[in-house]
């Protein structure tokens, strides 16, 4: 499949510079961006087809962690924001287990989609992670599955939606809560959130949506599936630099290999 099969390109014109300039100030306002109908229906069923008939190799995982994603600090109680744990739990099919002639694969690969990327999100150029599990990955979250609040180690994050839940399966965060690289954790802004006290915002996405999200500073969930249907979304994995592969402890928790 072309890339003139698989995006939108009447409606978004990835090369052109007035474009690109609009959707980089919205994501650098906003520090987060949702293009529905980027791909063609085309897609979205040619890639829902392939979820459905690959889902039996999905690697299923429950984990139990922290909102920061760091090992316990015995500083603070069990149940302080630094240290409560929340649960995380999802199927994953890996890059290698993805078809060569995916649509998937031509768009992560598309040198226009890497400049319109790189251009949005101010990265000098972005490159494909250095191992074979973790540069395209198809996630499931079946009935009851959820990702629980979180901030992410990485600056940025890109997916597709491919197959929403009938009900639940909503993104929810709140921008900025906190600033990692001087040192601001904000246990109180975490808590309030993980309380129930904040109310964040919530964005539902619907198939065939293209997805940009600035999670380092900002704490984010996905609530639980609710319905039956099972939710499919496709992760990105780009790295500001060549030759980045996966640590191993990671590889283990989210392949189990």
């Amino acid at each position: 499949m072309k890339l003139e099969e698989i995006i939108n390109l009447n409606k978004y014109q990835l090369t052109d510079a007035d474009f690109k300039e609009s959707i980089r100030s919205k994501f650098k306002r906003d520090g987060v961006l949702t293009l529905p109908d980027f791909l063609s229906k085309k897609a979205i069923e040619a890639v829902r087809a392939e979820g459905l008939q690959n889902q039996d190799k999905a690697y299923y995982c429950t984990d139990q962690h922290n909102s920061y994603q760091m090992p316990f600090d015995p500083e603070y109680v069990a149940d302080h924001p630094r240290n409560r744990q929340v649960v995380s739990s999802k199927g994953c099919i890996a890059d290698d287990q993805i078809p060569e002639n995916s649509a998937l694969k031509t768009l992560y690969n598309s040198k226009t989609f890497k400049d319109f990327l790189s251009y949005v999100l101010e990265e000098g150029a972005l490159f494909p992670y250095a191992d074979e599990v973790s540069p395209v990955n198809l996630h499931y979250a079946q009935t009851g599955q959820e990702l629980g609040w979180h901030y992410d180690h990485s600056s940025f994050s890109i997916t597709l939606m491919i197959q929403p839940a009938e009900k639940g399966g909503e993104f929810e965060y709140v921008q900025n809560l906190r600033d990692a690289d001087n040192g601001d954790m904000n246990f109180d802004g975490t808590d309030e959130v993980m309380t129930g006290k904040m109310t964040p915002d919530k964005i539902s996405l619907p198939a065939g949506a293209l997805a940009m999200f600035r999670g380092r500073n900002s704490i984010h969930r996905v609530t639980p599936n609710l319905g039956e249907t099972t939710r499919m979304l496709v992760v990105f994995a780009y790295n500001s630099k060549p030759g980045i592969a996966i640590a191993p402890t990671s590889r283990k928790l989210f392949y189990g290999r």
